[in-house]
């Protein structure tokens, strides 16, 4: 396993769409769509000059569109990457031929290998789109819900939890769509008339759980739908991918996931999970259970939104890694946007791609764990369009056929040498360049001792607007501080006994700082025990020296 795993998450249906059209709720044919094809050599090329070292494919798995669907219950013209029709095919809108979409998506997974890259996709566990039935599964797999009693409200037996006696309403015209008796709605909604707001568009999987029945787990014997699950796993990772990132972890229950990646695991040992978790208190038993990494959502993101557009204390982020302790630290997912959240640039957030660099270096540096970054964060893209279904909300749509300009600009018509962009986008992307090559390479980053020295800070350092932390290996140290304030500081950065004993530091009254993010002229500083170090530093930036 990759000591810190870098990952790019990658939307194909937008990452290489050259049309420039952009129109209001466009159609396909309108607005274009990106295509497994167009994420050719040279992209490849560029994300893995840009840190990476994984590849999130996002949307792989073919689920519902207005096209192939009941536009009723789809979320936008594109549909919802997450209303899945069929596990065992892919999106026929990636695809040059339609009729060869698995072979071109085959073909990404090796032209991605062949890159250095690793390959994810999502695993959707937890529900399906309401019109799923899978064209494509292998012959002599019984489909979901082929043999389910829809006349049980719920059975170990039933791949779905439905309400009999109900039919499935809602407040709009369904346009012809019938399902009865009605199923329960993905996000555990037990009635037969959900809401605008629910995930109306799905149907939650039945893994044993009796909901209705107080919570009661019949697990023996193995329920049906487990079967399944893992089936559709070991088919995945028998096209080549690398891992899987497991969406709404836990809404399913743990103990399918402790025997299903078992398995996977005994046949790909190297095949990883990231299960996206927003309980802390089920984090020990869903790592417990072999997932490698779980999302630090409620943790330390929401902690770095807080410090960067809410004035929260940055010296609170002492807190975010504390609660992990040493081991559980090192198997949660760092991350400052997905598809999930708004845009760090967006009007909702930050508003400037340039002031999260700070934040991003606490991310990316300050302990052992992977971190992921979303395309066009690393360009400053603001995802303030109106795409269509998905309004101006300060997310890149997910549900719409689009074309995101910033990555177009970025791409070129496929030469990916950011030719179009403009001198800001150039020096945001520069910045993510240098900081995720030297959380790729460097040691002390990668498996080096954290010591957070922010606690130690006096007279000239303000602890809620800067943040300061040692990493060390044997060999090397160095010195991260980062500035969240609006104005240039100049900080005065106490180096505590504590940290020497801690780490094992060598004091130096002559030691030489070299700033690996920025470059720029060496300093003399005196590396003892409790010594002060000056350094300036820029509004919203920070720095990262190595002391020798």
């Amino acid at each position: 396993m990759i000591n810190k795993p870098i990952i790019y998450q990658l939307f194909p249906r937008w990452f290489a769409n050259y049309n420039e059209t952009r129109k209001h709720n466009g159609t396909k044919e309108e607005n274009g769509c990106g295509r497994f094809c167009d994420i050719n050599e040279r992209a490849l090329k560029a994300i893995v000059d840009l840190g990476a070292t994984h590849v999130w494919y996002t949307g792989v798995i073919r689920h519902a569109t207005a096209q192939y669907n009941n536009p009723a219950i789809t979320k936008g013209l594109a549909g919802s990457p997450y209303a899945i029709t069929d596990y065992y095919d892919v999106d026929p809108d990636l695809a040059k031929n339609e009729s060869k979409r698995m072979a071109e998506f085959e073909d990404l997974v090796k032209r991605t290998h062949d890159a250095g890259l690793s390959v994810i996709i999502d695993f959707v566990p937890n529900h399906v789109s309401r019109e799923y039935k899978s064209l494509c599964k292998p012959a002599g797999v019984e489909d979901l819900g082929e043999t389910d009693h829809p006349e049980w409200a719920f059975s170990p037996l039933n791949n779905f939890y439905y309400l009999p006696g109900e039919r499935f309403t809602m407040d709009k015209d369904l346009q012809g769509y019938e399902e009865y008796p009605a199923k329960v709605t993905g996000n555990d909604c037990f009635t037969s008339h959900p809401g605008l707001n629910d995930w109306y568009e799905t149907v939650k999987l039945n893994y044993g759980v009796y909901y209705q029945g107080g919570g009661e787990k019949q697990f023996d014997p193995i329920p049906n739908t487990w079967i399944k699950m893992r089936d559709i796993l070991l088919f995945w990772a028998g096209k080549g991918i690398d891992g899987v990132r497991v969406d709404m972890a836990e809404m399913v229950p743990v103990e399918f996931f402790q025997w299903t990646i078992s398995q996977v695991k005994k046949k790909y040992k190297k095949f990883i999970f990231i299960g996206e978790c927003y309980d802390p208190g089920k984090y020990d038993s869903y790592l417990a259970a072999g997932f490698d990494y779980l999302y630090d959502k409620v943790g330390m993101y929401d902690y770095l939104r807080g410090v960067m557009s809410k004035g929260w204390g940055a010296d609170g982020i002492t807190n975010q890694w504390m609660q992990h302790g040493d081991e559980r630290i090192k198997h949660m997912l760092y991350f400052l946007e997905n598809h999930d959240e708004q845009r760090l640039a967006s009007g909702f957030f930050c508003g400037d791609g340039h002031c999260a660099e700070p934040a991003m270096i606490v991310a990316a540096t300050l302990n052992q764990c992977p971190v992921m970054i979303y395309s066009g964060q690393e360009l400053g893209e603001r995802g303030m369009d109106l795409e269509g279904f998905s309004g101006i909300d300060g997310r890149t749509t997910i549900f719409d056929y689009w074309g995101v300009k910033t990555l177009q600009d970025w791409a070129n018509k496929g030469k990916f040498d950011g030719a179009k962009m403009n001198e800001s986008k150039r020096e945001i992307r520069a910045f993510y360049q240098n900081l995720l090559t030297l959380a790729r390479e460097d040691k002390a980053i990668q498996k080096g001792a954290m010591y957070d020295i922010t606690y130690a800070q006096g007279d000239g350092f303000d602890k809620k607007k800067q943040f300061a932390f040692l990493r060390h290996i044997k060999g090397e140290t160095l010195l991260v501080v980062v500035n969240f304030h609006d104005r240039e500081q100049y900080v005065k950065v106490r180096v505590p006994n504590d940290a020497f004993v801690y780490l094992g530091l060598e004091g130096k009254t002559q030691a030489v700082a070299t700033d690996l993010l920025h470059g720029g002229p060496k300093q003399t500083v005196n590396f003892t025990p409790d010594s002060v170090i000056e350094i300036p530093l820029q509004a919203w930036k920070g720095v990262i020296l190595k002391i020798r």
